[in-house]
């Protein structure tokens, strides 16, 4: 019978497939990590975990395993929860993934207002421009501008948001004109490497035409930095611009873009009232963000 050690062990070792990142997880040394695996697979009799130069990767009974597992984990949260009560706010750690536009230029501020109202709470940000795996539990809930189209989770909109063609002051006063969507041909368009594009919703440049820029980057906020240095022209948030002085929208009549901002989170996690009071109030802090930086943008 497994108790729920080995199987938090087992998890850890599932969704960082090798020991040494679960080990990192699990504060415990990778070689104990191993131990305790072997002799977990000996007591169940089952090989959980196939071992190869790419790390540990699961058997089929490890797959079968890790739904039961997850389901307990999940159980054990909520047992937490009623323990520790609601009277000292939301407790423990959250780990949110999101794009680094959002992380950058509307997650501290919000962030800072929960952790603010809730001082038990440990929240980590993981700002990279791909998508998360829930499953691997890389990140508690994501932010992303699509929902996802499998998968055991629930997606929830936050809001809309706006983007425009943007340009420095600097650059505009000694650039070509650029009076219409037809003069844009004469300037350097700034925007994602087309490679590393992780979300069709981040194609902002193939509605103007424009299927490799000349100077392009995989962040959001390295993007918008270029256009401050006078690099170009770009699509940027609007709810980034309060943040970049010098920086003005152009054009806004002929060319404007809207996205939405998801969260996503596991299935289970709304059975683990922790989680659910998190995900509400970051959901509400968001919306407010976004529309109080937007106002400032226009």
């Amino acid at each position: 019978m497994a108790d729920w050690d080995d199987l938090r062990i087992f998890l850890a070792v599932a969704r960082g497939e090798s020991l040494s990142r679960a080990g990192r997880v699990l504060k415990l040394d990778a070689a104990t990590v191993g131990r305790r695996i072997a002799r977990f697979e000996e007591a169940l009799g089952a090989r959980l975990f196939t071992r190869s130069p790419q790390g540990y990767l699961l058997t089929d009974e490890g797959g079968r395993l890790v739904a039961h597992a997850q389901a307990i984990e999940t159980e054990v949260e909520r047992a937490r929860d009623a323990v520790s009560g609601s009277s000292e706010g939301i407790t423990g750690q959250v780990r949110i993934g999101a794009p680094d536009g959002a992380a950058n230029y509307l997650l501290p501020q919000v962030v800072a207002e929960i952790v603010a109202q809730n001082p038990a709470l440990e929240v980590q940000i993981v700002a990279l421009p791909r998508v998360f795996s829930l499953t691997k539990r890389e990140a508690d809930m994501v932010i992303a501008v699509s929902k996802p189209e499998q998968g055991r989770v629930i997606a929830q909109k936050i809001t809309d948001y706006r983007l425009h063609l943007v340009a420095s002051r600097a650059y505009l006063a000694k650039a070509p004109p650029l009076n219409t969507l037809a003069d844009l041909p004469a300037h350097r368009v700034i925007g994602y490497i087309p490679d590393m594009i992780f979300d069709r919703e981040l194609d902002y440049l193939s509605d103007l035409g424009i299927e490799h820029p000349p100077v392009a980057s995989n962040s959001v906020s390295v993007q918008l930095n270029l256009i401050r240095q006078g690099a170009g022209v770009g699509v940027v948030h609007d709810f980034a611009l309060p943040a970049v002085p010098g920086l003005r929208r152009i054009l806004t009549a002929e060319f404007s873009l809207t996205r939405a901002f998801h969260l996503i989170r596991h299935a289970d996690d709304r059975r683990v009232p922790r989680v659910e009071r998190f995900a509400a109030a970051l959901v509400s802090g968001l919306r407010r963000e976004v529309a109080r930086l937007e106002t400032l943008a226009e």
